[in-house]
């Protein structure tokens, strides 16, 4: 088990429930993260600096409740032990640079007000603000100077966004060693028996399953009409044009060819089982769907069906 195994789980549900590319979630900081409020909510708004975005303009994200609590149990956890670590052994003092943040102004252009080592005071723009930049911003605790920078190694500092690609290496090959029992290699030794993921692949989930839900909510929660629905797409668009702006692509196409090609073939309204549909329950079972989009579909993985075949026991 890692020692950052709250860190880790806190990342892949933010990246899986918001659609948020490795870079965008890689680098945010603290007090970009999204809120609970206390009368509750199943998803929260937050926004992504446009300097970490790839089209470099600013990107509204929705993360699920659930996602952001997994983010806060690290902060307490974790995270405060790496940053009272790094504190006792005086690594934020022989930073090269360090800015302490005095004042993050609100409203539409957001401004990070911040004084140096020497007391010079400095600002910019938040979105403008380069990610090795958002690297070297500090906050001045009651212990002495923490990150701002959101994701922290073991010792304290932060944890680069490319570095999440080693974290999914080693945990693939954990998976792959735990999960696949030595008979099944020598049955099948080229199988992958364990599931397989990349932080892209977290993104990919996000899109298919935001397209088989909104598809449901129209034709099942809702019970439009054909009209009713061509008036719904004509005013908010359809279930691939949301996905599109989710994702933060820049046209609709993007969307269908790089995520949801493997999907494109399967005709959603009878794989929702419509009561239209040619043989269907009035009211599918979404975990069947995705289980038969998985089954039917090269590229997509049924994580739960893989690791019931592995140990043959559930």
């Amino acid at each position: 088990m890692s020692r950052q195994e709250d860190r880790n789980v806190a990342f892949v549900n933010v990246l899986r429930s918001s659609g948020l590319r490795r870079a965008e979630c890689g680098s945010l900081l603290t007090f970009e993260v999204p809120g609970r409020r206390l009368d509750g909510g199943r998803y929260y708004v937050g926004k992504v600096a446009a300097a970490a975005t790839r089209s470099k303009k600013v990107r509204t994200f929705y993360v699920a409740s659930s996602a952001i609590g997994d983010v806060e149990t690290y902060m307490d956890a974790s995270r405060a032990l790496a940053i009272r670590g790094a504190q006792r052994k005086g690594r934020y003092e022989r930073l090269p640079e360090v800015r302490i943040v005095t004042e993050v102004t609100r409203g539409l252009k957001p401004m990070v007000h911040w004084v140096d080592r020497k007391g010079s005071a400095g600002r910019m723009l938040l979105n403008e603000l380069p990610v090795e930049e958002r690297m070297v911003l500090f906050t001045e605790g009651r212990r002495g100077l923490e990150p701002l920078w959101l994701w922290l190694n073991e010792q304290g500092l932060p944890f680069r966004p490319h570095s999440w690609e080693a974290v999914f290496h080693n945990t693939n090959k954990r998976c792959e060693r735990i999960l696949t029992p030595p008979e099944h290699r020598r049955l099948d030794p080229h199988k992958v028996w364990a599931p397989y993921a990349t932080p892209h692949s977290a993104r990919h989930s996000f899109a298919l399953y935001m397209l088989v839900v909104l598809n449901h909510l129209m034709d099942q929660k809702w019970g439009l009409t054909p009209e009713e629905r061509r008036d719904f797409r004509l005013l908010y668009g359809d279930p691939w044009f949301m996905v599109q702006n989710l994702l933060g692509h820049s046209s609709r196409e993007v969307t269908i060819r790089h995520y949801l090609a493997p999907v494109a073939d399967l005709q959603l309204r009878s794989m929702l089982a419509t009561k239209d549909g040619p043989a269907a329950e009035p009211t599918p079972d979404l975990d069947s769907v995705f289980t038969r989009i998985a089954r039917e579909s090269e590229g997509i993985q049924d994580v739960d069906a893989r690791m019931q075949t592995a140990d043959g026991s559930r």
